[in-house]
C-alpha cells in the first residue's frame, strides 16, 4: 500500500513538473521600466553619422509578453535633435548656412522577437539569462522647432541585446533607427540642393542608442495544473 502511494506522488510529481517549470519560466505577463541615452539626426543637413550630434533621448515602455520569444511593446520617447550645414562639408546652393534644433515626442507600438529562450533557469525549454533580439513597428512623432510643430508616421527598427539581472529586474541596451514619413524634423529645412520630398523619398530618419530597465508584474501560472 505504501509502495502504491509512493508512486502515485512520483508519478504526479513527474506530470506536474513540466508545468511548474512552464509556470517559473513565464511567471510574469507585462514589464514597465524607461531608458536612457543619446539619440541622432539623419536628414538634409546630416547625411552620413546619425551620432554627429548627439542629443538626450528618454522613453517610458510598457511590454506584454505571450511566452519567452516574443513581447509587444508600447514605448513613448523624446529625442533632442539638431543638426548644422557645416557638418557637410560642401557648398550649399547661394552658399547659405543652416543650423537646427528640435525636439521630437513619439509613441509607438512594436512587436519583439528574442533569439533565444529568454528568462532564468535551466529547464526543458533552455532558458538563456541573456538575448539579443530584434523590434520594428508603428508610431507617430510631432516634432517642434522654432516654435512651429510637425506631425509624422515612424516606422522604428531596432536592434538589442537584453539580461536578466534578477527574475524580473531586466536590462538592455537597445540601437533603434526610425524613419519619419516627413522632411519637417529639422523644421522648415527642405530641399536643399532642389531634390523634393515626398512622403517616401528625401524624409529624415532619427536614431537612439538607449539603456533600459524594467521590472516584470503580473504573475501568470500560479498552481501546476492551470494552463494560460
Amino acid at each position: 500500500m505504501h509502495s502504491l502511494i509512493r508512486h502515485m506522488i512520483i508519478c504526479c510529481i513527474a506530470l506536474c513538473a513540466p508545468l511548474l517549470a512552464a509556470a517559473q519560466e513565464e511567471s510574469y505577463r507585462y514589464d514597465l521600466g524607461g531608458g536612457l541615452g543619446m539619440g541622432g539626426y539623419l536628414g538634409d543637413l546630416n547625411e552620413t553619422n546619425p551620432f554627429a550630434r548627439p542629443g538626450f533621448t528618454a522613453d517610458a515602455t510598457f511590454s506584454y509578453r505571450p511566452n519567452v520569444r516574443w513581447a509587444f511593446r508600447t514605448t513613448l520617447g523624446y529625442s533632442g535633435l539638431s543638426g548644422n550645414s557645416a557638418d557637410l562639408g560642401t557648398a550649399l546652393p547661394d552658399n547659405m548656412e543652416y543650423t537646427f534644433k528640435s525636439s521630437v515626442v513619439d509613441l509607438t507600438e512594436r512587436v519583439e522577437f528574442n533569439f533565444f529562450n529568454y528568462g532564468i533557469g535551466e529547464t526543458y525549454k533552455h532558458l538563456r539569462r541573456w538575448s539579443p533580439y530584434l523590434s520594428v513597428g508603428i508610431g507617430a512623432s510631432v516634432a517642434s522647432c522654432e516654435g512651429s510643430s510637425h506631425f509624422a508616421f515612424v516606422i522604428p527598427m531596432g536592434v538589442g541585446v537584453k539580461y536578466k539581472l534578477r527574475e524580473r529586474l531586466n536590462l538592455a541596451l537597445e540601437f533603434t533607427m526610425t524613419k519619419a514619413f516627413s522632411d519637417r524634423l529639422d523644421g522648415d529645412i527642405r530641399d536643399l540642393y532642389q531634390v523634393k520630398s515626398s512622403f517616401l523619398k528625401n524624409t529624415d530618419w532619427y536614431s537612439r542608442l538607449a539603456v533600459s530597465l524594467t521590472y516584470e508584474f503580473g504573475y501568470r501560472c500560479p498552481t501546476c495544473h492551470y494552463f494560460d
